[in-house]
């Protein structure tokens, strides 16, 4: 019978071998440890150089938005301008298409802009002013409508302090503070505003002229064919949807301004004109605009008005109008890829209204929702898309 016998298989090793195979297996398990204990060295180098970069990244945000409210004068004229010229690059586009050059296009657009501008401030500034110039005379005729509001409110707190201090006192007649609007120191900032105006209408109409070449020349400096391709479609895929999204929304306020304005003229409002401006222009701001405007319509109703009834229905009328523009109107113009969470929103407006203050708020909005939808074409900004998505 051939083969290995089951002895030979159960034979136990040489002596001589034993030591050297303990000590193998004790450098496979040194060896073992050391590389655990390497292991875990890496892990902690990994956690440190984590902390470090989101410390640094804390520091270069806080950097940021110190440098951007410390250089807004500079830095508002150029956002508000790139904003309406991505508003009207559309038109002049359009109008190159049909053998028009966008020098020329860029003007006569500019022209209108202008002209439209004027007229609408020559329509507007008699009865601004003329508000500014009445206030004090109705806030004081507008505070006796109110003491059968406020005269409940006073005698619970007559009764409240009777019984903490054991007796009455009698609230002395509050008279109101006079308040004073001067005309003059509301003209005397006029040549900033205008100077701000004419600043912001240059480089709308530099940037309709030069703002394809500038992305030309952003597109040129890609190292190679690929590279150019994938950044020319990036770019003309934000210029797109930026530009629909600002000029829809431009429509949009726009149409509400006017449905509020002829709201108010059927109304027998005072200056119906003047109060769409506002509505248009506060809509830019959401939440907010409109609460400010419902309580603006309600306050000079009341000063208005003299029945109750008819005070409110100017405020009640515009609350309606906006809560279908707000809820109807706009989701189903603009779609859900362009509609942004109202928790990212207000964030947004605190954010850039505390650094820049009016104009950040009426920006803030267009600003996020840009930046969403440039997130979204831009590889490793995703997350922040997926964040503001409603």
């Amino acid at each position: 019978m051939t083969g290995i016998e089951p002895t030979a298989l159960q034979k136990p090793p040489p002596m001589d071998e034993m030591p050297q195979a303990r000590s193998a297996m004790g450098t496979a398990a040194g060896v073992e440890k050391q590389v655990q204990q390497a292991t875990r060295g890496v892990y902690r180098l990994h956690s440190h150089l984590r902390a470090i970069r989101l410390a640094f990244n804390a520091l270069l945000i806080l950097a940021l938005l110190y440098t951007v409210a410390l250089v807004k004068t500079l830095i508002i004229p150029l956002v508000l301008a790139a904003f309406i010229g991505l508003a009207l690059n559309p038109i002049v586009a359009r109008a190159t298409r049909h053998h028009v050059p966008r020098w020329l296009g860029a003007s006569v657009l500019m022209a209108t802009l202008i002209a439209g501008i004027v007229a609408g401030i020559s329509m507007l500034t008699q009865p601004a002013l003329g508000w500014l110039h009445s206030a004090p005379s109705q806030i004081h005729s507008f505070i006796p409508k109110l003491q059968h509001f406020t005269r409940p409110l006073e005698a619970a707190g007559r009764a409240t302090q009777a019984l903490v201090n054991g007796h009455p006192t009698l609230s002395s007649a509050q008279n109101p503070s006079d308040v004073a609007i001067n005309v003059w120191d509301v003209l005397a900032g006029a040549p900033k505003v205008l100077a701000a105006v004419l600043t912001v209408l240059l480089l709308v109409f530099f940037f309709l002229i030069y703002g394809d070449l500038i992305l030309r020349r952003l597109v040129e400096i890609a190292p190679n064919f690929g590279y150019k391709r994938h950044a020319v479609s990036i770019v003309r895929g934000i210029q797109t949807e930026v530009s629909r999204y600002i000029l829809t929304t431009i429509v949009i306020n726009a149409s509400l301004g006017v449905t509020t304005a002829g709201m108010l003229y059927l109304l027998h409002m005072p200056d119906p004109l003047l109060w769409g401006t506002v509505a248009m222009f506060a809509n830019f701001i959401p939440y907010v605009g409109a609460i400010v405007t419902t309580t603006t319509l309600l306050f000079v109703g009341l000063i208005h008005f003299e029945v109750l009834a008819n005070a409110l229905l100017p405020a009640l009328c515009f609350a309606g109008i906006t809560a279908v523009e707000g809820n109807l109107i706009t989701p189903m113009i603009l779609g859900r890829r362009m509609r942004v969470s109202p928790i990212a929103i207000l964030i947004w407006l605190l954010i850039w209204g505390w650094l820049w203050g009016v104009p950040g708020a009426l920006l803030a909005v267009p600003m996020l929702t840009s930046a969403k939808l440039i997130a979204e074409r831009v590889r490793g900004w995703e997350w922040f898309a997926r964040m503001v998505q409603r």
